[in-house]
């Protein structure tokens, strides 16, 4: 088989991982701030349950979750995931808004009370407080802990082949089960470039918050 074909094949597999990491980056993202505010709240019910869910999907393996996700729903109701791609969306959801949650709730209890009563003095509400005065000096804050998460991600869609996801470690096998290895190592060429582009993204948007120092 070419070079090529072998590049076709791979980068076919790589949309998976592709599709992995956009979907589980739009959905975990905002999922992530509504569990940080659940972390927060002041009813104490709610505030340890949240948080005793955030330390099960952290304290567990993303690739345990993956499987529990693919298979329990079937084992409990009878009805499996007839497409194993959803199931893999599911856990990347739950387990990265897990892992937002606490960075959100980290730059959220950074901010001094200070600020907030000074927001009071003059006359705002505490919406008006946090969107006006809080949110653009969190935002700056938590940048750095959410671009490592970020670039994980992209090495993380890896794990979707061990529920038969066919992303491109999976691709890649198959041509190894045929004597090339070579494509094996090939792919790590497509996550090295996708974690590069990030980087330089991720690096302009930090600049651009740079003019902040709050």
């Amino acid at each position: 088989m070419t070079f090529q074909q072998v590049t076709l094949e791979l980068l076919k597999g790589f949309g998976q991982n592709c599709v992995i990491f956009v979907v589980t980056l739009a959905a975990a993202l905002p999922l992530g701030l509504v569990i940080a505010f659940g972390s927060m709240s002041k009813f104490k019910p709610l505030r340890w349950l949240v948080r005793t869910f955030v330390w099960i999907i952290r304290g567990s393996p993303l690739m345990l979750q993956l499987f529990i996700v693919l298979y329990v729903p079937g084992l409990v109701f009878g009805t499996p995931f007839r497409q194993r791609i959803v199931a893999a969306l599911i856990a990347f959801i739950i387990n990265y808004a897990a892992y937002f949650s606490e960075i959100y709730r980290g730059g959220i209890e950074s901010i001094s009370k200070g600020q907030y009563e000074a927001g009071q003095v003059l006359g705002m509400t505490r919406t008006q407080i946090f969107f006006k005065v809080v949110l653009l000096q969190v935002v700056k804050r938590i940048i750095p802990p959410i671009g490592n998460e970020v670039i994980t991600l992209v090495k993380d869609t890896s794990l979707a082949h061990v529920i038969a996801v066919p992303e491109i470690l999976m691709m890649s096998a198959n041509f190894t089960a045929k004597g090339l290895v070579w494509p094996l190592f090939y792919t790590g060429v497509f996550f090295l470039a996708f974690s590069g582009l990030l980087t330089i993204l991720l690096s302009f948007v930090e600049k651009k918050f740079d003019y902040y120092k709050g």
